[in-house]
């Protein structure tokens, strides 16, 4: 990646972004003078002052600091070729002005004039927003808000089995999956027990059958459980709220698995096209949800990172050290990308089953004491470096090669799964 200073620059802009308007700094490198600014946040605004910059610049580069990393503002600014966009962190600001600022005061303009003098004295410290490419960049869109869905569905799916259990808890037990469409299209058909129980047998199990549930002995046990079950409770003044929401929940989780098998198609349809497929289908455990979200991890800019602590730094992986005197101590990183870091730590959970290496330094770890999380996390740290090195090279994962590699490297791990002959 570049690495930019301030004479490559005609004019650094500080914006203090907000949901109507953004107050700007700018400051013109030749004169070094500042002015001050306010802009709509309206596209036609934001267009307009971009392309005054262009003109009263003559098309040269104008640096663009902003407390952002996505969002309006930074995706009408991304199209402007004149314009580079450095990212900073609100924290880094909010920390400047109290150092300085006796009162600590927030001021939207000063804040943009933080922003500018944070690139005149640490520009080489701060990160350029480089966009990826059109499909890259479709796919981590796609990827994050799919994972957002598959949350809303869990929470609704609790707020289900609550609600249920108020009124008719016996199909908690009827129904093992909640979150299925047969699940879904039985309460929304019968939606309590009293109704359930006026069905006829072969009503039943024509449902079931429409749902391709054709187990003749699990509807056959399912149909005696209904029949034989008792009511919770009689009492309209519970049962009909608790009818009612029922029906508005399941419609909405009914909704939302629709949009998220449209979600999928999406996805796989993007990330079968791009030419680096082949590297994150060759991970272990990163099947058709998990390998995309890495191909997205990564990108398809091979400069985008320099080395594989880059990488474990920004996903929230590597451990941070504090040290105070004669004190030291470790926690993990706070501030991370936390989706980046979901991402690669459900990847190591999962690589457990399908890799050799993994299982062995899981069973390892386990046997010194290690809790679950503390190991996933650590086996995610060392699933980076050989993704790094995978990417870097564009070369497809062989575990073969890794275990030829630990063997000549005389690795304890090897040795542990042999003794242990798990």
């Amino acid at each position: 990646m570049k690495a930019f200073d301030i004479s490559n620059f005609a004019a650094l802009i500080g914006i203090d972004w907000a949901d109507r308007k953004h107050d700007i700094c700018e400051v013109n490198c030749q004169t070094n003078k500042s002015y001050f600014s306010v802009i709509s946040s309206q596209p036609k605004a934001i267009n307009a002052w971009a392309n005054e910059l262009k003109r009263k610049y003559n098309g040269q580069l104008v640096a663009v600091a902003c407390e952002l990393k996505k969002g309006p503002l930074i995706y009408a600014l991304s199209k402007f070729s004149h314009i580079v966009l450095f990212t900073i962190n609100p924290s880094t600001v909010a920390k400047y002005r109290k150092a300085f600022t006796h009162s600590g005061a927030k001021d939207d303009p000063t804040d943009a004039a933080i922003q500018v003098e944070i690139l005149q004295l640490h520009m080489s410290k701060l990160n350029v927003i480089t966009p990826d490419t059109e499909s890259v960049r479709c796919l981590a869109q796609l990827v994050e808000y799919r994972r957002k869905l598959v949350q809303d569905r869990v929470n609704l799916t609790n707020k289900i089995t609550t609600t249920l259990k108020n009124y008719y808890p016996h199909v908690l037990d009827w129904f093992k999956e909640k979150d299925t469409m047969i699940f879904c299209d039985f309460l929304l058909r019968w939606p309590s027990l009293e109704q359930v129980k006026r069905a006829r047998k072969q009503t039943l199990i024509d449902f079931f059958n429409q749902h391709n549930s054709r187990y003749p002995a699990v509807n056959e046990k399912r149909i005696n459980n209904i029949k034989q079950a008792e009511t919770l409770t009689n009492d309209e003044a519970i049962i009909a709220p608790n009818l009612l929401l029922i029906e508005c929940l399941t419609v909405q989780i009914k909704q939302l698995m629709l949009s998220i098998e449209r979600f999928d198609i999406e996805i796989k349809a993007i990330y079968k096209m791009h030419k680096d497929r082949f590297i994150f289908d060759s991970l272990p455990g990163a099947g058709p949800q998990i390998a995309p979200r890495l191909l997205a991890a990564m990108g398809s800019n091979r400069d985008r990172y320099h080395s594989c602590e880059e990488i474990q730094k920004y996903a929230g992986i590597a451990p941070v050290t504090e040290r105070s005197g004669k004190k030291a101590w470790i926690h993990w990183r706070y501030s991370c990308t936390k989706f980046l870091r979901q991402t690669f730590v459900e990847w190591a959970g999962l690589s457990v089953r399908y890799s050799f290496w993994a299982r062995a330094y899981y069973r390892q770890q386990e046997s010194k004491g290690k809790p679950h999380n503390t190991i996933i996390r650590a086996l995610a740290f060392k699933w980076i470096r050989i993704l790094y090195r995978c990417w870097k090279s564009n070369t497809a994962y062989d575990e073969t090669t890794y275990l030829e590699a630990l063997k000549r490297k005389g690795s304890p791990l090897l040795k542990y799964a042999v003794e242990s002959k798990f």
